[in-house]
């Protein structure tokens, strides 16, 4: 790979948990020379048009800052974009397969690991958030009921602001046209519908079939669905782990672009993904920060201190 220009900056597009290409969660990564500002970076991710952009900035061996944009905002968590950061930092040669990359972020200190297989594949931890019991808004309750014509078994609430619906495994959940025009209030923010998988239909993830299978709407946040979303996953995981016992759970997004992972439990309380990604494209931006001079602090990056 020829370097690149000093006016450029080194970005990538990865199909975070996807075996190959046109699947999977697409999260462009830049790797910044230092701070920038959100405003800047909010505009470079909506040029770039993914559902999320991950910015990542050097802060010492091994660690990184990490901010994420959708093409509207900035958010507080996001795993696809965090299995992204982790597989593009391989990808240029800056961290090995088993050495320990620590993500500074919004949501704490990150930790991901690349796989030694030769297929790129990375565990990311995320934090486990716990599902706060709710009853049924009306209107998702008619919704559901109007779009699938089967009634919500239970539903939750979250500290991240996703409302999370269990559905029977009977419900059509992958043939459901999207709900993010009809998603109102808090329901933008982020709505997880969920179901269990018979093992005899389901996809396979990791070569076992997924127990479960989800789809993700926040339009909200500038996302009307998400392809496979790692925050989802680690939000419900802990429910599925309970539910079915083990140590692990294999967990499917069935949208037009599906995926799946595999999801553990650690004794740290934080929740471990698995999964896989494909380089879809590997380049240089002729962009720079408007404000390169800015503080950590100052630009609102993270920082070990």
């Amino acid at each position: 790979m020829t370097a690149a220009a000093a006016d450029t900056l080194p970005c990538l597009l990865v199909e975070a948990f996807s075996d190959g290409p046109c699947a999977g969660n697409g999260a462009a990564v830049v790797r910044l020379p230092q701070p920038a500002s959100a405003a800047w970076m909010r505009a470079l991710a909506r040029s770039l048009n993914q559902s999320e952009t991950a910015f990542l900035l050097p802060a010492g061996e091994g660690l990184w800052s990490l901010r994420w944009f959708t093409p509207t905002c900035e958010v507080d968590l996001c795993g696809h974009a965090t299995l992204a950061a982790a597989l593009a930092l391989g990808h240029w040669g800056l961290a090995r397969p088993e050495q320990a990359l620590g993500f500074l972020s919004r949501s704490g200190r990150l930790m991901a690991c690349l796989e030694t297989a030769a297929r790129p594949r990375a565990t990311i931890q995320l934090p486990r958030a716990p599902l706060l019991p709710i009853a049924t808004p009306t209107d998702l309750a008619a919704l559901v009921h109007q779009r699938l014509a089967v009634a919500v078994e239970r539903c939750w609430g979250s500290a991240i602001g996703y409302t999370v619906a269990l559905l029977p495994s009977a419900a059509p959940l992958a043939a459901l046209p999207s709900l993010a025009d009809a998603l109102t209030g808090t329901l933008r923010q982020g709505l997880v519908l969920m179901q269990p998988l018979v093992p005899e239909q389901a996809p396979r993830v990791a070569g076992t079939p997924a127990a479960y299978q989800l789809r993700f709407f926040a339009p909200g946040l500038g996302i009307p669905e998400d392809p496979v979303t790692g925050s989802a996953h680690a939000l419900v995981a802990p429910y599925w782990l309970e539910r079915l016992g083990g140590d692990l759970v294999r967990g499917w997004q069935c949208s037009d672009r599906p995926g799946g992972m595999v999801c553990r439990a650690l004794s740290s309380g934080m929740i471990a993904l698995t999964g896989s990604g494909h380089v879809l494209w590997d380049g240089c931006l002729r962009a720079q920060p408007d404000d390169c001079g800015a503080s950590l602090e100052a630009a609102g990056w993270p920082s070990a201190g």
